[in-house]
């Protein structure tokens, strides 16, 4: 994914780091403890616009789970915050530092501990990319379903903090389902472990759940245990074309209500449409108005997608093309792949929201982001894992232009809005980080918002992991 990001802002009253860093040194290797601040910028901040990011004091890259103990007793001691980070591919500020913190870079630690066919585990660390677990289990039949649109760089650890989706979401479920058991090492440099690497368990509390999702803030992920699935067949596609958003919502709706389980239900409307074109020249009708996209990975997915395809025509498709074999099926879907990259050529800069509704709603989120962008005179593409009702509104503007930024960021607000207005949430799959604190404050409600914290406060009673995000 391309996005253009605000550059990290440079502070002169950043502490100096000395004391820090000879601490730091004491019980970690010199190559592992980045100083240049040339370099230790570049680690500033993920891949969100509007997002602020400080200056970091120190980078420190460990490979191992006493060396992470050792970061976070120094700083417990030492009273510095620590922002943990992954591959940075972030799209919410939750990776991004703060003036004077530790960034502690976990993609050193990489090794993939374990693969067991008989129990369908992974045991792997935090720094495992998504694809490389994916095309190892996949040696073994298995297969790891999670799959975010930057898998190929994405790391596992980075997909537990923010609780990350993807494309397949809709029959194989998000992180949060195979992630069994973890190491965890607290503010205070602990170890513990949560969860198992049995099929049932219901012992305690689930804690493993609670760290899913909480973008680093109660504790520094070091080890995964994940489930594993037997490796589906290829799946088949099927491209319907729709005259209108709503026919196309309409479609999805009778396919979730007449049982079907695709392995992917995307939907592009037309402003996306038109963008891949432009970049790509696929040959896509001008005259479509939203494209459906639908895969199956059972053992007879041309019947599925004849099935599909019936309830398409039903809702009004213009058009319904079926893939003959895994090679059109993969012509089909790289419309769908180029979709970001083509709305960021539209004006330089993108902001995508993520912005999830009951699928029975979907076709109002539609009809009120097309409202929106013409209220602010913005282009706003809308892709959307359809199954889920996870829906990526992207704003399209030229960061140079403070007018349009301006406008741009009123959008986006508004469709967050407009998300929770149908009953949905503001993030199905990015995360709150920076961008959506205050936003989550609104969805949760205050009671909500003192529970949480409260129990921020059992796990991080300095407040030193991750401090700013969330709320």
């Amino acid at each position: 994914m391309i996005m253009s990001r605000i550059e990290a802002r440079r502070d002169e009253d950043v502490p100096a780091t000395g004391p820090l860093v000879d601490r730091l040194l004491g019980r970690l290797p010199a190559e592992a403890v980045l100083t240049d601040p040339d370099v230790t910028a570049s680690y500033a901040h993920d891949m969100a616009s509007f997002c602020p990011a400080g200056t970091p004091a120190v980078v420190v890259l460990p490979r191992t789970v006493e060396q992470v103990q050792h970061v976070m007793r120094t700083a417990t001691e030492l009273r510095v915050p620590v922002v943990p980070q992954g591959a940075r591919t972030g799209l919410s500020g939750a990776a991004n530092a703060t003036d004077g913190c530790i960034v502690l870079s976990l993609t050193r630690m990489d090794r993939i501990l374990e693969i067991s066919p008989v129990d369908r585990i992974a045991v792997v660390e935090p720094g495992v990319v998504n694809a490389a677990l994916s095309r190892a289990v996949g040696d073994h039949g298995l297969c790891y379903p999670p799959d975010p649109s930057s898998w190929e760089t994405c790391t596992i650890g980075g997909n537990i903090g923010t609780a990350s989706g993807g494309l397949c979401c809709v029959k194989y479920g998000v992180t949060a389902e195979y992630v069994l058991g973890l190491d965890v090492v607290l503010a205070d440099g602990r170890l513990m472990s949560t969860g198992r690497r049995t099929a049932k368990g219901v012992a305690g509390y689930d804690l493993t759940r609670l760290f899913v999702g909480s973008e680093g803030s109660l504790g520094v992920v070091v080890r995964a245990i994940l489930a594993l699935r037997p490796k589906p067949p290829r799946q088949l596609v099927l491209a319907a074309e729709f005259a209108s958003g709503a026919a196309a919502c309409d479609a999805v709706c009778r396919i979730m209500e007449g049982g079907h389980v695709p392995s992917l239900l995307e939907l592009m409307d037309r402003t996306t449409v038109r963008a891949v074109n432009d970049l790509a020249r696929m040959g896509l009708p001008d005259t479509t108005e939203a494209l459906l996209l639908a895969a199956f990975d059972t053992t007879d997915p041309a019947a599925d997608l004849a099935a599909v395809g019936a309830l398409c025509e039903a809702a009004g498709a213009t058009a319904v093309v079926p893939a003959g074999d895994a090679a059109e099926s993969e012509l089909l879907l790289q419309a769908r792949r180029l979709s970001l990259v083509a709305l960021e050529a539209v004006k330089g800069t993108t902001m995508i929201d993520d912005v999830c509704v009951p699928r029975s709603r979907l076709g109002e989120m539609l009809e009120g982001v097309e409202r929106i962008a013409g209220k602010h005179r913005l282009t706003i593409g809308l892709v959307a894992h359809a199954g889920d009702g996870n829906t990526h509104p992207t704003v399209c503007f030229d960061a140079r232009d403070p007018e349009e930024s301006r406008r741009a960021r009123e959008s986006f607000d508004e469709i967050m809005a407009l998300g929770l207005d149908l009953g949905g949430t503001i993030t199905g799959e990015h995360g709150v980080g920076v961008l959506k604190k205050e936003w989550l404050a609104r969805e949760i409600g205050p009671v909500g918002v003192e529970m949480q914290r409260a129990v921020k406060q059992v796990f991080d009673p300095l407040n030193i992991l991750n401090p700013g995000k969330l709320f």
